[in-house]
């Protein structure tokens, strides 16, 4: 969430960073907020004036009651007048309450400030290549895409996820399941190496924690909802792991703060048909190991870097060929204001498939979520920043169709340790 005082000392400034994610509306949205804002504090301002005016009349009346010759229709008459004033003081309190709560709905429909390092642009077309790294080998002739080759093997069943639950739930089988038991073993460990606490959170998230890491309402439709409950399975293990801190004042010295989970994850966003959801391209449930870092201002850029080199080393050890992509304005998420992906290349479907995002959010999570640490100069709201180290299912098909072989798929010597067999 974007500071309201920051937003009405440089407006036309923020406006122009807004419009640079591809927003037409922006101006207008800014205008409603200052608008609402200035009501606000209206409000506010005449409340505070008419609560010395009620202790007053409170007050008036008392001495009148004191007195040995009061008046019973001068009293009669000061508490009429304390009854209508406490009738408007009320209703000051509910507008208050009504211009309070469409200042929170508008400030939640603008997204993040991207860094002043984002390059411009409006979709994905415009994203930046930063690096691109490969493997000495790389598989020979024609490689068979995943969904083939998991037939082939019989390690993962779609049909039986199908008739289970529905299209987008596979079944992983034998070898592929203690395969992504082993990449989620083998991904906590190297996470455990680097100072993450590993946690286990829970799957459901309330929609005060959907709200706090930006989920609700900018990724309503992206999420399952328990509408009896009125609790929502998580997209990603970034929500239960932020929220942990909502709410809460930590020490600087405290920071950075660095955790990892393991969990599933589940998103309706697969409803399309066609090469790129095909397989294991896109899951509505799929396991994830997730990192989280909360930090100071200071400490952002050295945190974001530690992260990507982290996913780096991840993708280097598996042997797979990736590239790192840095995203334009138009192409951030909704909370973001740097975003880096890392995309592995399939040699059987011969496409980029993206297998972590790492990004920070400055200080938008923090807002929401009133995450702050205290400094000499007074309480001040943290960063936070997040990767996937890594998704599971894009990072299997990669491995599978990288490391196939007339036989069979072998598996990159890393993973030995946390499997039992090096081949499948």
């Amino acid at each position: 969430m974007l500071k309201i005082q920051n937003i009405e000392k440089d407006t036309e400034k923020i406006a122009q960073q807004l419009k640079s994610r591809g927003l037409t509306s922006v101006v207008k949205l800014l205008d409603e907020v200052k608008i609402l804002n200035t009501n606000r504090k209206a409000t506010q301002k005449a409340l505070e004036n008419q609560t010395h005016q009620l202790k007053a009349q409170t007050a008036k009346i008392a001495q009148q009651l004191k007195g040995q010759s009061h008046h019973k229709a001068s009293v009669v008459a000061l508490k009429a007048q304390l009854l209508t004033t406490k009738a408007d003081y009320k209703e000051k309190q509910d507008r208050l309450k009504q211009y309070e709560k469409e200042l929170r709905d508008k400030l939640a429909q603008l997204p993040n400030i991207p860094l002043a390092s984002v390059p411009i642009g409006q979709s994905a077309a415009d994203n930046k290549i930063i690096k691109t790294w490969q493997p000495t080998s790389l598989p020979k002739g024609t490689p068979l895409p995943h969904w083939e080759l998991v037939k082939k093997y019989d390690i993962i069943d779609f049909a039986a996820g199908n008739k289970i639950t529905g299209a987008g739930f596979p079944v992983y089988k034998g070898k592929g399941a203690q395969l992504q038991r082993a990449l989620i073993n083998f991904f906590l460990a190297e996470a455990a190496k680097q100072g993450y606490q590993e946690m286990a959170p829970p799957l459901l998230t309330n929609q005060d924690s959907a709200f706090g890491t930006g989920q609700l309402p900018d990724k309503e439709g992206m999420i399952y909802t328990l509408r009896e409950e009125d609790l929502y399975l998580i997209p990603t293990a970034e929500v239960p792991l932020t929220n942990l801190y909502r709410d809460t004042i930590l020490e600087e010295k405290d920071l950075p703060i660095k955790l990892a989970a393991y969990t599933p994850c589940f998103r309706r966003e697969a409803g399309s048909w066609g090469r790129h959801v095909r397989g294991l391209n896109r899951l509505h449930q799929f396991d994830k190991v997730e990192l989280v870092q909360i930090v100071t201002p200071a400490q952002y850029e050295i945190a974001l870097q530690n992260m990507c080199t982290h996913v780096e080393k991840l993708l280097q050890a598996l042997g797979l060929r990736y590239r790192i992509v840095q995203l334009c304005t138009g192409d951030l998420g909704f909370t973001a204001a740097i975003t880096y992906d890392f995309e592995v290349w399939s040699p059987g479907q011969k496409q980029w498939l993206e297998v972590s995002s790492v990004s920070c959010f400055t200080t938008y999570q923090a807002l929401r979520l009133q995450l702050r640490y205290k400094t000499p100069q007074g309480k001040q709201y943290c960063y936070t920043l997040n990767g996937s180290a890594l998704a599971l299912p894009r990072i299997l098909s990669g491995l599978l169709e990288t490391y196939q072989t007339p036989t069979g798929i072998e598996l990159p010597k890393v993973l030995y340790p946390y499997t039992s067999f090096q081949a499948i």
